[in-house]
């Protein structure tokens, strides 16, 4: 790798979410409640989705495909997270620390990318659910999956270039993991460039993919107000509340963290945390709870796993 070109920092320091010791104790128990919780509910949604033939529609691939990204999410940052909160001294390598960066922009990219192939999803579900077959194929689910390609590809560029950085001599970076906002302060480089394409990459995935999910719910709003029954709309707004309840937690937070300038507040920490540790916790519980059909499977499955260990 580029890592040559580097002055002689080999770590850095987080400053982590707290320096009260009992604090942390308690926010690694919080932590790990939640790293569990997350684990088991996105587990959960995966395996019940594969084994329910019921749950085998574009809808619940896609959401199959979400809860698999939460838990790789949520896999980068809370285990060092958790790793710190019981550490005196909260480091991490330079190679660390840009591995980091490098998946928490893999899967935030692929995420975003996600929600907006969902938005178009329930569109086509809601206004137009006589062709949602036709217009919803398994080709065009794959096609539309190649979005991740563009966050991958995105998230390569923007560690390429943070490999080329030289950092000075303050190593402390304000926050409990290694965003590339955070970074920056760091570095001795010129990083006017560096800002440019992380500015571009931000408004390029975050709203490119907004625009999107706008359009298709701005087509779902008109279509519900067009239907004459409050239980026509009151059934086909709940059809998509579980996936706008998402979009706004990811894109509220997320977007934010990368638009605004880092000034290493509590404001940065809590918008960091909720994209990237509660959003993923919450997922699995917005779909199962607000999901008849999820529900339904959810009971299918352990009646059959429960009659196979009786057996």
């Amino acid at each position: 790798m580029a890592l040559r070109n580097h002055s002689t920092i080999t770590q850095f320091i987080l400053t982590g979410l707290s320096d009260d010791p009992h604090i942390q104790v308690l926010l690694f128990v919080l932590f790990l409640g939640i790293y569990l919780q997350t684990l088991l509910g996105n587990l959960t949604m995966i395996l019940v989705i594969r084994a329910d033939s019921h749950l085998h529609t574009p809808m619940y691939y896609f959401l199959s495909n979400l809860s698999f990204l939460d838990l790789c999410f949520s896999s980068v940052t809370l285990p060092k997270l958790l790793k710190d909160l019981l550490s005196e001294k909260k480091t991490i390598s330079v190679e660390g620390c840009l591995a980091q960066v490098f998946f928490v922009f893999l899967t935030a990219g692929n995420e975003a990318c996600l929600l907006s192939v969902m938005a178009y999803d329930r569109y086509a579900a809601i206004c137009h659910p006589l062709l949602y077959d036709q217009v919803m194929s398994n080709q065009l689910c794959q096609g539309l999956m190649w979005g991740w390609g563009l966050a991958s590809l995105n998230a390569v560029i923007i560690v390429l270039l943070a490999i080329n950085l030289d950092f000075c001599d303050d190593q402390t970076i304000h926050h409990y993991l290694c965003e590339l906002p955070s970074l920056f302060p760091l570095s001795c480089s010129d990083i006017s460039i560096n800002i440019s394409i992380l500015s571009f990459s931000t408004v390029f995935l975050g709203l490119g993919n907004f625009f999107p999910i706008f359009f298709s719910y701005v087509r779902i709003i008109f279509n519900i107000l067009s239907v004459s029954s409050t239980t026509g709309r009151s059934k086909s707004f709940s059809t998509c509340s579980s996936h706008l309840i998402t979009v706004i937690l990811f894109f509220g937070s997320g977007v934010l963290c990368y638009l605004m300038p880092p000034s290493g507040s509590s404001l940065d920490l809590l918008s960091s945390l909720q994209y990237s540790v509660i959003t993923p916790m919450l997922n699995p519980l917005i779909y199962s709870l607000r999901n008849k059909e999820v529900k339904a499977a959810v009971k299918r499955t352990l009646g059959k796993y429960s009659q196979y260990f009786r057996h």
